[in-house]
């Protein structure tokens, strides 16, 4: 077993596809001990999991705490790192191996984003394509390209610095929780990375809610704007939600939320700012 990294999943009512995920996990040579935060599950999750994987640790906070359940998961682990996994996501043999050592080579490195391969038919994720042609300047200090953003269900974590900057926010809840924490790390002079090298399986479940993503996303980039963007370009993301007819109907718990988001505004660095602008702009 290898002491150094921790999985920590999350799930909530997709019983088939955690046993898929957890037999993959649990089959790995590194033997990674396994965090399982059930996020309110109805349909037996709690008990196929304890029947089919009791080497799992499994914690039930006995209601939905959205991308919490993460922080939650992170707080409960001992090791040095920890690696994320959603109920249709798992790691590569070897990856997680991999991984650490890029952490313990790299001591400013607190996110390392993993190449994806979605779905049987292992196509590169978008997002691992436009992470790989990162504008944002390279360190010398990073394993890889520099990021400002990462897919949670495929990265890896250093514990300690997720914790200082206080992991994903209440806020935003899920769906595009990874922003801000990328900007606060960032914010506080961590790295960022994509590693081509480390190596993550997504097999999303055909059939998803896209409209209802679409409400819930277009409410979090709101959200995330007034967290920590410039007070015009929150009022830009405000302003285009309320003109998208997709949108709008997240317009009553985008107001809901907005007091939060408030209370806990705190601006970015000029410099991360500059990166978020780059990114923007360059459409990465």
């Amino acid at each position: 077993m290898d002491p150094r990294t921790t999985v920590v999943m999350m799930t909530r009512d997709r019983r088939a596809q955690l046993l898929t995920s957890l037999a993959h996990l649990s089959a790995l040579p590194e033997r990674p001990p396994i965090i399982l935060v059930d996020n309110g599950s109805t349909d037996g999750t709690a008990a196929a999991v304890r029947a089919a994987h009791p080497e799992v640790s499994l914690v039930e906070p006995g209601r939905n705490l959205g991308a919490g359940a993460r922080n939650l998961g992170v707080q409960l682990a001992s090791t040095p790192c920890v690696a994320f996994s959603d109920d249709d996501s798992w790691w590569a043999p070897g990856a997680l191996g991999r991984a650490a050592e890029h952490f313990d080579a790299c001591p400013r490195l607190a996110v390392l984003a993993a190449r994806t391969l979605v779905g049987p038919q292992e196509r590169l994720d978008p997002v691992s394509v436009a992470m790989a042609a990162s504008p944002l300047p390279v360190a010398a200090d990073l394993p890889g390209p520099s990021v400002l953003g990462f897919v949670a269900c495929a990265a890896v974590v250093r514990r300690r610095a997720f914790l200082q900057a206080g992991g994903f926010s209440p806020v935003i809840f899920f769906l595009g929780e990874e922003a801000v924490l990328a900007q606060d790390l960032a914010a506080a002079g961590w790295g960022l990375s994509y590693a081509d090298d480390v190596v993550a399986h997504h097999h999303p479940q055909p059939g998803a809610d896209r409209r209802g993503r679409r409400q819930l996303q277009a409410r979090n980039d709101v959200l995330s704007a007034w967290l920590r963007r410039p007070l015009p370009v929150a009022l830009r993301h405000t302003a285009a939600a309320l003109r998208d007819g997709d949108a709008r109907p997240s317009v009553p718990e985008l107001a809901r939320r907005l007091p939060a988001a408030l209370r806990t505004r705190r601006r970015l660095p000029a410099e991360v700012e500059a990166q978020v602008r780059l990114l923007e702009t360059s459409g990465g």
